[in-house]
């Protein structure tokens, strides 16, 4: 049978049908974002369900919300040269990044989350 929904809550049951109804959500919060330099898309968001009794965080790939991102993705890594901010390095940075870096897209993908919420 398959799942007909695009994410549970592994604590309290919520389900979020689509992928809107879960950025949409002003009780889930974006709180983290661990990188996987080897695959950017499998790097994982930390959302939090802000829900009395609940309060789990969940862990979700960066590859659930790649459709979000619309822009280019630049090839070179900038990783730990002088422009880089390293904000990828710092799990709870969630700040945009202006360097021209192959690990920018991530960054907007955080932007359009945290802009949902609005």
């Amino acid at each position: 049978m398959a799942e007909n929904f695009f994410k549970i809550c592994p604590n309290c049951g919520e389900v979020w049908p689509t992928q809107d109804d879960f950025i949409k959500d002003k009780r889930l919060e974006l709180n983290g974002y661990k990188s996987d330099f080897e695959k950017l898309e499998f790097g994982l968001f930390f959302f939090t369900h802000k829900k009395e009794k609940c309060f789990s965080t969940m862990a979700l790939e960066v590859n659930y919300f790649m459709n979000l991102y619309k822009g280019m993705i630049f090839s070179d890594r900038k990783t730990d040269g002088p422009e880089c901010p390293r904000y990828c390095l710092d799990q709870e940075q969630l700040a945009r990044c202006d360097t021209l870096c192959e690990c920018a897209f991530v960054r907007e993908i955080i932007h359009i989350i945290k802009c949902s919420k609005i």
